[in-house]
């Protein structure tokens, strides 16, 4: 399901990702783009919440428990 705002993310992402990197830039973009591309793949949302981490992952990089940009 598209996220229309950063508090309709699921839990596991609005606590280990910096606000920036859930804003519409980063995750959330990145998941809405993909859902809509995927749209006839029977797995489109987990196929889009790799998509979006993917996104994340060439802006942040995780130091420890927390995650940076880069």
């Amino acid at each position: 399901m598209p996220y229309a705002t950063n508090s309709d993310l699921p839990p596991p992402v609005r606590h280990v990702l910096p606000h920036h990197a859930q804003d519409i830039y980063i995750y959330r973009e990145a998941f809405n783009h993909a859902f809509a591309a995927h749209a006839t793949d029977p797995r489109r949302e987990e196929a889009a919440h790799r998509i979006a981490w993917a996104a994340v992952k060439r802006s942040y990089v995780k130091v420890g428990d927390t995650w940076a940009e880069r």
